[in-house]
C-alpha cells in the first residue's frame, strides 16, 4: 500500500544571529516578507501538499511562533466589533481548521539532524516532510506538493535540489547523482559543504526534504560533527546505504532568507506580486533604480 505524507517538521530553534538585533527578542522565522512571516509561507506550502500535522521543533525565545498559530480571541473580537471582516478572515485563516500544530522543545542547539530526531515521538513510523522556513521558495504548484507527487511514484526519501554556482558549494550539502527521469536524479553520494575544487557537482540540497522514518535510526547513531552538532546530511548519507535516495530539481524560485540579501530580494519579488502593492511599488522602484 502506498504511503501518504501527512506530517511536516519545521526546525525553528535556531538563533538567527545573522539578523541581530532584529532577532534579539523574536524568532527569525517570524520576520515578515511583505505581510506574512516566513514560517507562515512554509506552513501554507505544507498545507497545499495535503499535510495536516505541523510539527515545530522550537527553542527558547520562540514563543511568538506558537502565539502566531494560536487562536487570538481578543484580536478577533476587536476586529469583529469594528466590522473589519476582511482582516478577521485573514487572521482566522492563518491555520485551517483541519490542521494540527504540535510543538516540541529542542533543549540544546545540537544541529539540524538533532532537531529532526526530536520529531520522532510524533512522526513515529511514517514518512514526513521537512521544511526550512529560511528557504522561501516560490513555485506553482508549491514545492512540497511537487515533491509529494514524486514520493507517490517512488516511495523513498527525496531531497529538494537546485544548481548553484561552483564558487558557492561550500555553503551547501552537494550531491553526486545520475538522471532517473525528467527533474529526478538518483543520488549516489552527498557531501556537506565541500570546497569548490573538490565538490562532486553543483547540485545543492536546499531547505526541502521528504524522509522515510528510517532516518531516525541513522540520526540516533550518527557521530556528532563540528561543534558537537548532529548533521542531517550525515544521517541521509547513512540512510542512502540501505534505501534508494532521490533528488528533485524543483520548479520554482528560491530566496535564501537566512541571508540579508536574499531576504531583501524576497521582499521585492513578493511585493511585486502583491495585489494591493504591485502597481505602486513598481512605480516607486523606477524612481530609485
Amino acid at each position: 500500500m502506498k504511503q501518504k505524507i501527512t506530517k511536516a517538521v519545521f526546525p525553528v530553534a535556531g538563533l538567527g544571529s545573522r539578523f541581530l538585533p532584529a532577532t534579539k527578542a523574536t524568532a527569525k522565522e517570524m520576520l515578515p516578507v511583505v505581510d506574512k512571516p516566513l514560517i507562515q509561507y512554509a506552513v501554507e506550502e505544507a498545507v497545499a501538499a495535503g499535510i495536516t500535522d505541523m510539527v515545530f521543533i522550537t527553542g527558547r525565545h520562540k514563543r511568538a511562533i506558537e502565539d502566531h498559530f494560536d487562536k487570538a480571541y481578543e484580536l478577533e473580537s476587536t476586529l469583529e466589533a469594528a466590522g473589519k471582516s476582511e482582516l478577521l478572515r485573514i487572521v482566522r485563516e492563518v491555520v485551517p481548521k483541519n490542521v494540527n500544530c504540535i510543538y516540541i522543545r529542542q533543549a540544546e542547539p545540537l544541529g539540524l539532524g538533532h532537531a529532526v530526531l526530536c520529531a520522532k515521538p510524533v512522526v513515529q513510523d511514517e514518512p514526513f516532510a521537512v521544511l526550512l522556513a529560511d528557504d522561501l521558495i516560490d513555485g506553482e504548484p508549491p514545492i512540497v506538493k511537487q515533491m509529494v507527487e514524486v514520493f507517490g511514484r517512488h516511495q523513498c526519501s527525496i531531497l529538494g535540489v537546485q544548481d548553484v554556482p561552483r564558487a558557492h558549494t561550500s555553503q551547501y550539502g552537494i550531491v553526486s547523482s545520475s538522471n532517473l527521469e525528467p527533474d529526478v536524479e538518483k543520488v549516489h553520494g552527498i557531501v556537506e559543504k565541500p570546497k569548490p575544487e573538490v565538490a562532486p557537482s553543483t547540485l545543492a540540497v536546499v531547505g526541502r526534504y521528504i524522509l522515510t522514518p528510517r532516518i531516525f535510526h541513522h540520526l540516533k547513531n550518527v557521530r556528532p560533527g563540528a561543534g558537537g552538532e548532529i548533521q542531517l546530511t550525515d544521517g541521509i548519507a547513512a540512510l542512502m546505504q540501505e534505501e534508494q535516495l532521490l533528488a528533485y530539481r524543483f520548479n520554482g524560485v528560491r530566496y535564501d532568507c537566512g541571508s540579508k540579501l536574499g531576504y531583501l530580494q524576497a521582499q521585492v519579488a513578493f511585493a511585486l506580486k502583491h495585489e494591493e502593492l504591485r502597481v505602486g511599488f513598481a512605480e516607486y522602484l523606477k524612481t530609485v533604480v
